[in-house]
């Protein structure tokens, strides 16, 4: 008597309830819940507008007392509405402090250090993240450690050094000896070591293209995010730095923070005034980021998808 073999049962596992549903009511579904949006509740729009208003209020309160005389301002409690002397303000702090040159000085010097911060940043953060060569990190640790040296130690042979080069005084004075910083190297050899995959670089190499040339084809695409955010960091930073143009500039050719110097002079000052002059010192880098604040925001978030 021949018993016939059954075929072994074969047990198919359970289904996980919370395995992606597969199928075409799977993929409706699928799109459903990618389509959906995420809605915050009452308190998180509570937090934002209370964020909202303390990050607005310092600039609003500049305005306030820049729009008031001297003795409103001074008052017990102060002023909470504009006043009508704004605009005099304004061409009193225009004239007085020579803020015409100062802006123009400003931007020359700030958009400089700004590009070339960002052009050498970029370099040395490829060539730190990417290439292999002797003693690389060594380098690298030197770049960082200069981060921890208070830039106050080197004033005195800077400016010797500015003398001899005769241009003490003169907007060059200013720009040379910041012409790339190593917050902006560390930061660009942080984003390119994440965001430029290797096979990239190889496939360069492969096709016979030199280092600049990758430099310029491949890096700077995908380095660009991180490029406008420093150039934006940057640009604020130079813009407001006041000790070393302090130093090395004077009244006669000022940058916008030298040139607010001016209005606080005499035994009393008028804050009304002053408070015109930080006002217009800040307009131009609030229509910067109004005009710029959108590509920068994207950039980030490309960024941070491609990262």
């Amino acid at each position: 008597m021949t018993t016939q073999s059954l075929p072994a049962r074969t047990s198919t596992p359970a289904r996980n309830p919370e395995d992606k549903p597969a199928g075409r009511r799977g993929r409706r579904l699928l799109r459903q819940r990618a389509g959906r949006q995420h809605h915050a509740g009452p308190l998180s729009y509570v937090l934002l507008g209370l964020m909202a208003v303390l990050s607005i209020f310092p600039l609003y309160w500049t305005m306030v007392a820049a729009s008031t005389d001297n003795t409103r301002v001074s008052q017990t409690p102060p002023p909470f509405l504009p006043g009508p002397n704004l605009f005099s303000n304004l061409a009193r702090a225009w004239d007085e402090a020579a803020m015409g040159k100062a802006m123009i000085n400003s931007l020359i010097v700030a958009g400089v250090i700004a590009l070339s911060t960002v052009m050498f940043a970029t370099l040395a953060g490829f060539a730190f993240a990417k290439l292999r060569f002797k003693g690389r990190n060594v380098l690298l640790m030197l770049v960082i450690g200069t981060m921890m040296v208070p830039p106050q130690l080197g004033v005195v042979p800077l400016f010797m050094m500015m003398a001899e080069l005769g241009w003490s005084q003169q907007l060059p004075a200013v720009i040379f000896p910041t012409l790339v910083s190593a917050v902006g190297v560390f930061f660009m050899r942080q984003y390119l070591s994440e965001a430029l995959p290797d096979e990239l670089v190889e496939a360069g190499r492969v096709d016979g293209a030199h280092s600049l040339r990758i430099f310029w084809s491949i890096v700077l695409p995908v380095a660009r995010p991180a490029m406008a955010v420093l150039f934006m960091i940057t640009f604020v930073h130079a813009w407001n730095d006041f000790f070393w143009p302090f130093v090395v500039l004077d009244m006669t050719n000022p940058t916008v923070p030298v040139a607010l110097t001016q209005l606080s002079a005499g035994y009393v000052r008028d804050q009304s005034l002053i408070m015109a002059g930080a006002l217009l010192g800040t307009l131009p880098l609030l229509a910067m980021f109004i005009v710029f604040g959108r590509q920068i925001v994207s950039g980030i978030m490309a960024g941070a998808v491609k990262g």
